[in-house]
């Protein structure tokens, strides 16, 4: 069955300028499709058609009857002194209503016997517990824990929300609604990691169908299983996730360029042919001439096919002497009752790249700002190897002169010339015209592009990027993160994005419960290292929960040295799943162009997941067993 048929769209917001001009493509129930292509292509503007909140000037869109349809970047206006708790409880109002009815009906039914009003409160009542009438509470609070929706934010007026923590709302009120078809535009640009694992968890049990705009790969990856790009107005498709996608689409732009080569060869062989004919000057050969040149021309309405163009990006890097970067004692930091964090005692070598990870509120944002002395520590301190040169890009751009065009910003900032100025602004894709816009003119990831730009160039051995990627497309998230692979000196970011973190992070700074975590390693081995505490605390837990019954055991063979070398054999087995991980993880990274091979990559791995899993509980029964062995 198709949920959403889009047919022929034609959407015009300045005469000449179509921003969708014959789009056409469905999507059937319980599909899970991404909406991808550059900022500006029309993405939100088709999500916005579909919810009726936009006109459309041509074409056909049709939503399947009786679907109800959610969006999550919409969100309604709700009456003054409405709270977050009185915004979620609007997701059950059609319940409130079978309530208000089925109290009625109980009133009447203690007046008299009427077989009648007995079936309606009968049929009312079963309505009612399958749409979750005596769950509504259970339901709302696992969504409000899943999304960090506080119980003190449930108790807070909602008109003085932030417009992140609004979207967070408004996505757990429609999650709690239970829509048919969710439209989900940027749904991880406001929740922190765990939030979004969680969305991403629930979209797996979602039985509705989901059409998401998206710039977050891993989300794209674990969330969608077919992609629409929209590219000049129109629409192009590929059966798979983000990772698909990536891979077809440069596969398909090598054909095209190849098919143009073979074209354009032809092209000049006809032509030498019709100018040889030319040269012989009888009536019969002119003739032919004439007719091969009138296929060349219809031959020649084929461009030459382009791909967007890399930015030419590269940061100075300062030569950095000794092994001291950063050092952090005792650092603690607190807003009125509220400990952020105490203790903290880090140190940074030369060449780390750090990933600082955390949920929203836990204070990353605050210990960046007093890492680059722009917030003071309630105790501790921080200190900087002497040759150390930070360039800094904060989550909230400021620039001095807002007014001043972008050529001036750079002028003025820079002390440049007008000529590298230009050069400059162009390697980061703001050319011609756009060098004269009011820099308050920029969107936000336009803003941190060129925040960006003035530090290139820059000596610097010492990288400090808070949430670089916000706001950016995959196409800009992409040129940044060339830019980063570029530079050789130390790195520590806060990020969401695990694309991202996976690239460059070879070490980890959790911070939870004003303390952090350091993990070295890379992300996906934090991730490993993540799974096997929770193992091991599930485990705990069930040990402690059962009963305290003693058993007799046959003694083993060989007594507790026979054991001990069974939880060795065990621990090593171990190990080598786990750098064998490493090496897949490395061949997939190298195959990232290679779509068949990285598929048979992906199956090993899966294989291998599951044999550690197997692995590590043997390694788990046989250390319990040595353990009681020891007595």
């Amino acid at each position: 069955m198709i949920d959403i048929s889009i047919t022929g769209l034609v959407k015009e917001f300045e005469v000449g300028s179509k921003i969708l001009d014959g789009l056409s493509f469905q999507v059937d129930t319980g599909e899970r499709v991404g909406l991808l292509g550059p900022n500006g292509c029309g993405k939100t503007t088709l999500l916005r058609i579909l919810t009726g909140a936009l006109d459309y000037d041509e074409g056909d869109v049709v939503i399947a009857p009786g679907k109800r349809i959610g969006l999550i970047s919409q969100i309604p206006v709700y009456p003054a002194g409405y709270t977050v708790e009185d915004v979620l409880d609007t997701a059950f109002l059609p319940l409130k209503k079978m309530e208000e009815e089925l109290r009625q009906l109980t009133i009447r039914m203690g007046e008299g016997h009427d077989p009648a009003v007995l079936a309606r409160y009968d049929k009312l009542t079963a309505a009612y517990q399958t749409g979750g009438g005596y769950e509504t509470e259970t339901n709302k609070n696992k969504v409000c824990n899943g999304l960090s929706i506080s119980q003190e934010m449930r108790g807070r007026l909602f008109d003085h929300l932030s417009g992140g923590e609004k979207t967070r709302v408004n996505l757990g009120r429609l999650i709690l609604e239970d829509t048919d078809i969710l439209l989900l535009d940027e749904p991880t640009n406001h929740l922190d990691l765990r939030a979004t694992e969680w969305l991403e968890e629930y979209l797996e049990r979602f039985k509705g169908t989901v059409l998401t705009v998206s710039h977050d790969r891993y989300f794209l990856d674990k969330v969608v299983k077919r992609v629409v790009e929209i590219q000049n107005g129109k629409a192009e498709f590929y059966a798979g996730n983000y990772s698909f996608y990536a891979v077809e689409k440069e596969q398909r732009y090598l054909e095209r360029l190849r098919q143009y080569e073979k074209e354009k060869a032809e092209i000049e062989r006809l032509s030498e042919t019709a100018r040889k004919m030319h040269e012989h000057n009888t009536e019969l050969l002119h003739k032919r001439a004439f007719s091969i040149e009138k296929r060349i021309e219809r031959m020649k309405a084929a461009d030459r096919p382009t791909q967007d163009r890399k930015m030419e990006v590269r940061f100075g890097v300062r030569e950095f002497r000794g092994d001291e970067v950063l050092s952090i004692k005792h650092l603690a930091k607190s807003f009125g009752d509220r400990t952020l964090f105490s203790d903290l005692n880090l140190e940074v070598e030369g060449g780390e790249r750090i990933a600082l990870l955390g949920d929203n509120g836990s204070g990353k944002s605050t210990l960046l700002k007093i890492l680059m002395g722009e917030e003071l520590p309630d105790a501790g301190k921080v200190k900087l190897g002497p040759t150390v040169r930070i360039g800094y890009l904060p989550q909230i751009i400021h620039f001095n002169v807002p007014e001043r065009s972008l050529l001036d910003t750079m002028l003025y900032d820079l002390n440049c010339t007008a000529q590298t100025a230009r050069n400059r602004l162009a390697s980061f894709k703001f050319r011609g015209e756009d060098v004269f816009k009011p820099v308050s003119a920029l969107s936000g990831g336009e803003q941190s592009r060129l925040r960006l730009c003035m530090l290139m160039d820059a000596e610097i051995n010492l990288l400090v990027l808070d949430e670089p990627t916000n706001h950016l497309d995959i196409q800009s998230r992409e040129w940044i993160e060339e830019s980063v692979e570029e530079y050789e000196g130390n790195l520590l970011f806060v990020s969401h994005d695990r694309y991202f973190i996976d690239r460059f992070a070879n070490r980890i700074w959790m911070l939870e419960n004003g303390q952090i975590t350091d993990f070295r390693g890379t992300y996906r081995e934090f991730q490993a290292f993540r799974e096997r505490q929770k193992l091991l605390a599930a485990s705990s837990a069930e040990k402690n929960a059962a009963p305290k019954v003693k058993k007799e055991k046959p003694k083993r063979q060989g007594g507790t040295k026979n054991l001990e070398k069974e939880v060795n054999a065990a621990e090593r087995a171990v190990t080598r799943a786990e750098e064998q991980m490493e090496e897949l993880n490395r061949q997939i990274e190298a195959a990232s162009s290679d779509y068949q091979k990285l598929q048979e990559l992906y199956e090993q791995k899966e294989k291998l997941e599951n044999e550690t899993l197997e692995l590590f509980d043997t390694w788990e029964r046989l250390s319990a067993e040595l353990e009681e062995a020891r007595g």
